[in-house]
Parts: structure tokens; C-alpha cells; sequence
């Protein structure tokens, strides 16, 4: 049973809070809070952080209970410890540096992919998706349009953090013992070990983002989040009768992208 601890202690007597408490839970608050301890390494859980990355593989569900917690004693869904986006950064530079070195690429051309991954692939297409799925949330999956009932932008940013990471540890990381010997050898056995990967880690960005949004006890239909799943089961059968081959694509792109 989780802890019902709420913000009602801070109410006055007709359930408004407090102008002083009002303004601590802005998001403009919450933001700078959250940028502020960015660079405060002594005050981030990086052992928690750790442990949520684990549970995102065995039971991802887990970790979304603890967005309940958060929000029943802090008043809100999105993280306020910066430490898991930085283990992800960390977790981002070394599998890309491995990335680089797999490929053959030379000092200058893995600092330019790392660069690009980082603040391409990363920051900016995660911008980009959680505003996305921010706005189709609050706009056509919200129960009751209410201020009460409001999907964060700061818990959507969460939902692809926690979806990119299985993501990244499976084609930026596991991917890279299969690359040279098996997945660019221009086989069946290469394309079908290298587009099997990537149905799994597509797979695990919907899933981990179903659950993610289905956590929000007002939010409706969120199974159409799950719907996805048809197309990529579709091309993945696809391409693997035209011999199409994912990981080969992904891996020009990126010598391209750095030339």
C-alpha cells in the first residue's frame, strides 16, 4: 500500500492552497527547482535512479508507482531528482563512444556522433515527443477537461525517458556484439538477428509509454497507445521477406551524419 500522504495540510478550510504554497507548485517552480539540482551532484539519488533503470526492464510498472508516491507527498507526477536524466546521459556517451568504435570511426567523427545523438536523437526528438504526447493527453484523453486534471509536460518528458532507456541499452548497447559478425554480413540470419533487436526495442518504447499514461487515474482509453504494435509487427514481417535490414541503415546513417 502506498503512503496516502497529500498536500491537504497545506489547504486552507475551502480546499484552496495558500498563495505562498500555490506558488511553490507552479511549474515555472518545479522547473527551476528541477534545473537547479541539476548541478548539485551530493543531493541526486543516483542509487534510486539505478534502481528504477533496473526495474524498467523486470517490472516497469514498479517504477510507475512511484510516480503515485511522488505525487500523494510532493503534489506532482514528474521526477524532481535530475539523477536519472543524468545516469541516462552517461549510460547515451559511453554506448555511443562504443557505437564509434565498432564502426570504425575516428576521434573527431565519434565526438560529432555523440554530439549528434546527444541533442538530436535525444534531447531534441524527446522534446519533440513528449510535447506530442502531451498535448494529445490533455486534449482528447483527459476525462474531464479540469486545471485538476492535467497531464504535466514534465511527467510526459518523464514517460519518454523512461521509454528511451530499454531502447538505447538494446540498439546502442547489446546490438553492438552482433554488429560486425552477424548483423552486416548481408544474410537472413543478419537482418533477422538485427530487425528482431529493433522490433524489441520499439516494443518497449510503446509498452513502457502505455504504462506510463495508463498510470494517470484521469486519463481515458489510453489502450489506443498500444496500437502501434500492428504496423510494427507488420513491417517487421516485411522486412524481413524484402531483406530489409534496419541496423545496415542505421549504420550509414551515421556515417553519413559525421562525414
Amino acid at each position: 500500500m502506498l503512503p496516502s500522504t497529500s498536500v491537504n495540510s497545506s489547504m486552507h478550510g475551502n480546499g484552496v492552497l495558500s498563495s505562498r504554497d500555490a506558488a511553490r507548485h507552479t511549474a515555472g517552480a518545479k522547473r527551476y527547482k528541477y534545473l537547479r539540482r541539476l548541478f548539485r551532484f551530493r543531493q541526486m539519488d543516483f542509487e534510486f535512479a539505478a534502481w528504477q533503470m533496473l526495474y524498467l526492464f523486470t517490472s516497469p510498472q514498479r517504477v510507475y508507482r512511484n510516480f503515485h508516491y511522488r505525487k500523494q507527498t510532493k503534489d506532482q507526477w514528474a521526477r524532481d531528482d535530475p539523477a536519472f536524466l543524468v545516469l541516462l546521459s552517461i549510460w547515451l556517451c559511453v554506448s555511443t563512444i562504443g557505437f564509434g568504435f565498432v564502426l570504425d570511426m575516428g576521434f573527431f567523427e565519434t565526438i560529432k556522433l555523440l554530439l549528434w545523438v546527444v541533442f538530436i536523437d535525444c534531447v531534441g526528438v524527446g522534446l519533440l515527443i513528449s510535447t506530442l504526447m502531451w498535448f494529445i493527453s490533455n486534449k482528447h484523453l483527459v476525462k474531464r477537461q479540469s486545471r485538476d486534471y492535467d497531464v504535466e509536460w514534465g511527467y510526459a518528458f518523464d514517460v519518454h525517458l523512461n521509454a528511451f532507456y530499454p531502447l538505447l541499452v538494446i540498439l546502442h548497447f547489446i546490438q553492438l556484439f552482433f554488429i560486425n559478425h552477424v548483423i552486416l554480413t548481408d544474410t537472413f540470419i543478419g537482418y533477422l538477428v538485427g530487425n528482431t533487436l529493433w522490433l524489441i526495442a520499439v516494443g518497449y518504447y510503446i509498452y513502457v509509454t502505455f504504462l506510463g499514461y495508463s498510470a494517470l487515474p484521469f486519463l481515458k482509453n489510453t489502450v489506443i497507445l498500444l496500437y502501434p504494435f500492428a504496423p510494427l509487427i507488420l513491417l517487421y514481417g516485411l522486412s524481413l521477406a524484402l531483406g530489409w535490414n534496419f541496423t545496415h541503415a542505421l549504420c550509414s546513417f551515421y556515417k553519413y551524419r559525421v562525414k
